[in-house]
C-alpha cells in the first residue's frame, strides 16, 4: 500500500488549511500522563523500527519505486471516493515521488531510555519549504506504531524491577531473572506488528519469550544476530490438548512418557491443571520423583488456571491442605531443595515451576512476597507474561500524544501551543522548539528556544532526507535498561 494512505483521512487537506507561505512545521511526541500508580517515566523504543519499515523500506518500494502516473492515479482515486470531488489535489504528491525520499528531520533521544512524563522522546520537521505538511502528515502512522513497543518495554522494565528486588533479596541466582518473565503475549494482541513490537519491547529486560517472529523483527531492525547472541529463547512445552489426548485415567502415563521418553534430558514444562492439579502435586510427582531427579535438565509444572497468587504460594484460606500449601511448598514436600546463604528455599534444580495467566506487576509483586513470607526464594517460579499485561493497555494508558509546538511562515518563526480551558492540564502542550538536557541522570526539557539552542542537548539527528543516520543495535538498548534498572535499585 502506498504508505502516504496510512493516515486519518483529516491528514489529507490539511496542508491547505495551514496558513499561506507556510514553510516549516515542527512537532514532538511525547507521554503527557501515567495512568499506572507511581510510574512517571516511559522507555522510548521502536523509533528506528518505524523509520527503517515506513519512512526508509515502504516509501522505496511502495512509493518512489512505482511509475508516478500509477501512484498518482490511485491516490486520486482513494481520496475522492473517500471525500468526494474535493480540492485535495494532486501536485504535492507528484512533487515528493519526483524529490525522491522523504525531506524529514528525526531528532531523538536513545532508545531504551527511560523518559519522564512530558518529556518529548523525539522531535521531526520538514528540510524543504514546500513539504512542511509531510510534518503532521505522519502524526496517525506514527502514533498507530509507536505508543505500543514503548507501553511493552516500560511494563517489562518494572516486572524486571520487581524480580531483580526479591531475587536479590532471597535467590542465590539473580542471574536467573533474565528467564523469569516470559512472553506468551502473541495470541492475544492485536496483529503481528502488535505482537512483534510488543515481544521486542518485553525482550528489552528479559530473554524468554514464545514469540519466535520477535527474534526476526530485532535482527531486522535492531541490528541483533541470534548466532552471536541470545535474542530470545523459550522450552519444550505442553498444552492442553497434548494432556487431554491421553485422556483423564493415562494421565500419570501420560506424565511418565514426557518426563522418560519423549524429553528424557533438558528443561520441559508440563501443564498441570487439565483435570486436577492437586492429584498431579501429591501422587503423579511422588511417584515419579526417582526419575525426575535423576534427569540432567528440569521439569516445570505449569498451572494455569485460578487464582495466581493462591495457586503458588497458597491460600491461608483455603478448603484442603494442598490449597492452602500451594504449588511451591508441595514441590518442597516432594522434592526438598537448600537454603542458601541468605536463608531462602531453593527446589533442587531438576524441578519448577510456571504461571502464565492473568499476571500483572500487581500480583507478580504479590507472588514474590508472599513466597519471602513463606521463606522461598522467588525464584523458584517463572511467570507467564501475556496479554492480560500487555493487551490491556493504550496510547492512554501514558498519554502519547504527537504534537506541533514550532512552524514558519514567510520564514518567520512561530512559536505554537494548545491549552485547553476546558482539560485538566493533560493537553497543554509545550511551546517552540525543544532542547533536554541530561541532568543529574534524569532527561529535562527546556521548550521556547531558539534554532542555535536547539542544536544542542540530548536530542540527536537519527534520521535527514532519506538516510538513517543512527543504527543502534539490541545489545546496547538492552544494556541502557539494565543499566536504568540497577541505578533505581
Amino acid at each position: 500500500m502506498n504508505p502516504l494512505l496510512l493516515t486519518d483521512g483529516y491528514k489529507v487537506d490539511h496542508r491547505r488549511q495551514y496558513p499561506d507561505n507556510t514553510t516549516l512545521v515542527y512537532s514532538n511526541w511525547t507521554p503527557r500522563k501515567s495512568r499506572i500508580e507511581d510510574l512517571d517515566e516511559v522507555v522510548f523504543f521502536g523509533l528506528q523500527y518505524f523509520i527503517k519499515k515506513y519512512i526508509i523500506h515502504d516509501f522505496e518500494q511502495y512509493f518512489f519505486k512505482q511509475p508516478k502516473e500509477e501512484v498518482v492515479k490511485k491516490y486520486s482515486r482513494r481520496i475522492n471516493n473517500y471525500l468526494g470531488e474535493n480540492q485535495v489535489g494532486t501536485k504535492h504528491i507528484e512533487d515528493l515521488h519526483d524529490l525522491g525520499y522523504i525531506p524529514m528531520v528525526f531528532k531523538a533521544l536513545p532508545e531504551g531510555a527511560s523518559v519522564p512524563l512530558r518529556v518529548p522522546m523525539f522531535t521531526m520537521y520538514n528540510t524543504i519549504p514546500e513539504f512542511f505538511w509531510l510534518t503532521n502528515y505522519f502524526e496517525t502512522l506514527l502514533s498507530a506504531v509507536i505508543w505500543l513497543p514503548c507501553n511493552s518495554a516500560t511494563l517489562a522494565k518494572e516486572y524486571r524491577k520487581v524480580l531483580d528486588k526479591y531475587a536479590v533479596e532471597t535467590s542465590s541466582v539473580p542471574e536467573f531473572v533474565d528467564w523469569q518473565a516470559h512472553d506468551f503475549s502473541m495470541r492475544g494482541m492485536g496483529g503481528i506488528e502488535a505482537a512483534v513490537t510488543s515481544a521486542a519491547g518485553h525482550l528489552l529486560s528479559f530473554t524468554g519469550s514464545d514469540t519466535i517472529p520477535a527474534i526476526d523483527f530485532l535482527e531486522e531492525y535492531y541490528k541483533a544476530n541470534s548466532d552471536s547472541e541470545l535474542v530470545a529463547g523459550s522450552v519444550a512445552a505442553t498444552e492442553h490438548s497434548v494432556m487431554c489426548m491421553g485422556t483423564t485415567e493415562g494421565e500419570y502415563e501420560t506424565f511418565k512418557r514426557l518426563i522418560t521418553e519423549v524429553y528424557p534430558k533438558g528443561i520441559v514444562s508440563i501443564v498441570s491443571d487439565t483435570w486436577d492439579l492437586w492429584k498431579v502435586l501429591t501422587d503423579y510427582l511422588p511417584r515419579l520423583r526417582e526419575d525426575i531427579v535423576a534427569r540432567e535438565g528440569k521439569v516445570v509444572i505449569r498451572p494455569d488456571s485460578g487464582d495466581p497468587v493462591d495457586i503458588i504460594c497458597g491460600n491461608p484460606n483455603g478448603k484442603t491442605e494442598q490449597e492452602k500449601k500451594g504449588v511451591i511448598e508441595l514441590l518442597w514436600d516432594v522434592f526438598g531443595g537448600s537454603v542458601n546463604n541468605k536463608g531462602f528455599k531453593e527446589l533442587v534444580p531438576q524441578i519448577g515451576a510456571i504461571y502464565g495467566d492473568s499476571i500483572t506487576v500487581a500480583r507478580a509483586t504479590q507472588i514474590c512476597e508472599r513466597l519471602k513470607e513463606k521463606g522461598f526464594a522467588s525464584t523458584n517460579v517463572v511467570l507467564g507474561i501475556g496479554s492480560f499485561t500487555y493487551q490491556y493497555n493504550t496510547r492512554d494508558t501514558f498519554g502519547f500524544a504527537m504534537k506541533a509546538t514550532y512552524g514558519e511562515v514567510k520564514g518567520e518563526g512561530r512559536a505554537i501551543f494548545k491549552d485547553p480551558i476546558t482539560d485538566d492540564g493533560t493537553k497543554k502542550s509545550a511551546k517552540g522548539l525543544m532542547k533536554i538536557d541530561l541532568i543529574d541522570g534524569k532527561y529535562h526539557l527546556t521548550d521556547n528556544v531558539s534554532w542555535e539552542e536547539e542544536k544542542q542537548g540530548e536530542l540527536k539527528e537519527v534520521f535527514r532526507d532519506g538516510k538513517l543516520l543512527v543504527d543502534q543495535s539490541l545489545s546496547e538498548i538492552r544494556n541502557r535498561v539494565k543499566s536504568e534498572v540497577n541505578v533505581e535499585a
